[in-house]
């Protein structure tokens, strides 16, 4: 039986996540904006963190590329070059000057590209030489969407230098004085090709049993980790998400599967990672309403409530979470920490606007992948409190 202390939770309670101490538990989603001109941050990224930034808060960036074969958008920060890790240093000073804690998250976009982003026009890369479906659309440079090409299935030992791209961008990134990292291990992306059955149809010890399904991410976990330690490494998945044809015949074994081997990982470390981030089945992109929803909301909430009860550490959850939601899985213990996304993009200061529980402003979806360095970026207005009235600026 949970303590009574349990129910005094909510949103605004701190809460020691790892070495890190956090004000309140609202977190900043990793979201693809797309303003990240040929691939290095500027002045306006800056901006974007630092408008969401708050003491004890955290922040965690957009899916940052491990290296030039990782790209599906069109500029999309990187960060395995000199130039990159020099640019993303604005930003996490930008962030570091408000008093908030920011990560970077590492992603790698597998199958989910085109050659127009590929090196030399090549085949993107994959468990797997399926394309996805025609149900999905990419995002392509001129803006148009155009089918998902054929990719190819990577070698096996190419899977190890997809390993070390991981490894050396996590260690660019606490260069660059990120605080840390976070796998991006979900929503159909490289990682994601892996762990689900419905796209990986490999033969050798990276497909068929779960075992070998999660044998890429752990790689990648391990090597992150003994690189810049537990402490500085967040991992995020997907089970019961089927974004990007991202299906799978089991997804409370996968995620269980997945969160067991995390747990013996920690064990075997003798420290905890910074924290698990898992998205609820209810989560949409596009405006489509994902299709391989695993039940009921009921059942979706005992799924969740049976990840969250076996991760032995800081369990955050994203998607479609309005304020309500929050508050109730914060004070039901089905989450440490809630993450927000869209409403963060219109609401810069969503902390305050929660806390006082103000109105929202309303989101533009087709401004969220221009290229436009404020519209739609860094324009949407903060609340007015007091005298004091919060106009943001544009840095360019």
């Amino acid at each position: 039986m949970a303590d009574s202390r349990e129910n005094e939770k909510t949103l605004f309670s701190p809460y020691k996540m790892g070495k890190f101490d956090l004000s309140h538990r609202m977190v900043l989603a990793p979201m693809t904006r797309c303003r990240a001109l040929n691939g290095i941050p500027g002045p306006a990224l800056a901006t974007y963190y630092e408008q969401r930034s708050t003491p004890g808060g955290f922040l965690i960036t957009e899916g940052t590329l491990v290296s030039p074969t990782a790209p599906g958008f069109p500029h999309v920060p990187g960060i395995y070059n000199e130039e990159q890790v020099e640019a993303w240093k604005m930003v996490v000073d930008a962030a570091h000057a408000k008093g908030a804690i920011i990560f970077c998250q590492l992603w790698h976009v597998g199958r989910a590209s085109h050659q127009v982003y590929q090196p030399g026009g090549a085949a993107p890369i994959s468990s797997t030489n399926k394309p996805i479906s025609s149900r999905w659309r990419i995002l392509m440079p001129d803006g148009s969407y155009a089918p998902y090409p054929k990719p190819r299935a990577l070698e096996k030992y190419e899977i190890q230098e997809v390993v070390e791209d991981y490894r050396r961008a996590a260690l660019n990134a606490i260069r660059a004085g990120f605080d840390g990292i976070e796998i991006h291990g979900a929503h159909g992306y490289l990682i994601d090709q892996f762990l689900k059955d419905g796209i990986n149809d490999r033969t050798d010890e990276y497909g068929g049993p779960i075992e070998n399904r999660c044998r890429f991410l752990m790689q990648v976990v391990q090597a992150v980790t003994a690189a810049i330690g537990a402490e500085r490494v967040g991992v995020r998945i997907s089970p019961a998400i089927d974004h990007l044809d991202a299906t799978d015949s089991d997804p409370h074994g996968l995620g269980l599967a997945v969160i067991e081997r995390l747990n013996k990982l920690q064990v075997k470390l003798g420290e905890k990672l910074t924290y698990l981030h898992v998205t609820q089945p209810r989560y949409t992109a596009y405006g489509q309403t994902e299709s391989g929803r695993p039940g009921t909301e009921d059942e979706e909430a005992q799924l969740l409530r049976t990840w969250r009860s076996s991760y032995q550490g800081t369990l955050i959850s994203s998607g479609g979470f309005t304020r309500e939601l929050g508050m109730q899985a914060v004070a039901q213990g089905d989450a440490d920490l809630v993450s927000y996304g869209r409403l963060f993009i219109s609401n810069p200061d969503l902390v305050l606007r929660f806390k006082v529980n103000a109105p929202l402003n309303k989101y533009i979806r087709k401004t969220f992948y221009t290229q436009d360095p404020v519209v739609g970026y860094t324009d949407y207005p903060f609340l007015k409190n007091g005298s004091e009235s919060h106009k943001p600026l544009s840095r360019l």
